[in-house]
């Protein structure tokens, strides 16, 4: 039996702080591993400058590099369309039906688990780790999912505060700004060859 952390996202591209929340994930939670998993469509909100699931997918993989600690999973890209998280851990629990699951999400995304889709049973399928950061606080967290069966399967995860969003990464880039040290080098380069959010975009 492995235990796997999964970090869903749209990885927008992704960043050093997806990179440090995956490592603070393995070392707090006893992870194995902690699988990256690029949505297809997020279903709760739109995709800035989208370059298409196939290209964030790739920028994972270029992301995790050589991190042993560290794997990317196409599996909602493949399946298409929303990605909800509750049809991704069945799938999951199909597939490795001996592996301890644990989805990871930021704090500001876990305050909103009551309106996902089945949220009673995301949290039957996986343990639930929520990255506390600042304007989501645990108490909030608490309250929102108080009402939810399977609630005692939330945990929370610290991590050092890392002021880095793939908002700002696209915002830097269409000015013409370095990302160095933003962004794993690989990425870096991968955004700059393909020509990648050079268009201005919207804070988000």
């Amino acid at each position: 039996m492995a235990r796997i952390g999964i970090l869903g996202g749209t990885f927008n591209p992704p960043h050093i702080a997806h990179l440090v929340c995956a490592q603070e994930a393995t070392v707090q939670l006893e992870l194995d591993a902690v699988v990256l998993m690029p949505a297809a469509t997020p279903p709760h909100k739109p995709l800035d400058d989208e370059p298409g699931p196939e290209v964030r997918l790739e920028l994972c993989r270029l992301a995790a590099g050589r991190d042993a600690r560290l794997e990317v999973s196409d599996l909602e890209v493949a399946r298409g369309g929303p990605s909800y998280t509750v049809d991704t851990l069945a799938q999951l629990h199909e597939r490795h039906p001996g592996d301890e699951l644990t989805w990871i999400a930021g704090g500001d995304i876990a305050a909103s688990l009551p309106a996902w889709r089945e949220p009673e049973r995301v949290l039957a399928l996986a343990r639930f780790a929520v990255v506390e950061r600042e304007g989501a606080a645990r108490a909030e967290i608490e309250r929102a999912v108080e009402s939810l069966a399977g609630r005692d399967s939330v945990v929370f995860l610290d991590m050092p505060r890392i002021d880095v969003s793939s908002s700002l990464i696209r915002r830097r880039v269409a000015a013409g700004l370095p990302i160095r040290y933003l962004v794993p080098d690989e990425v870096a380069a991968y955004i700059g060859e393909r020509g990648l959010y050079r268009s201005p975009v919207a804070a988000s």
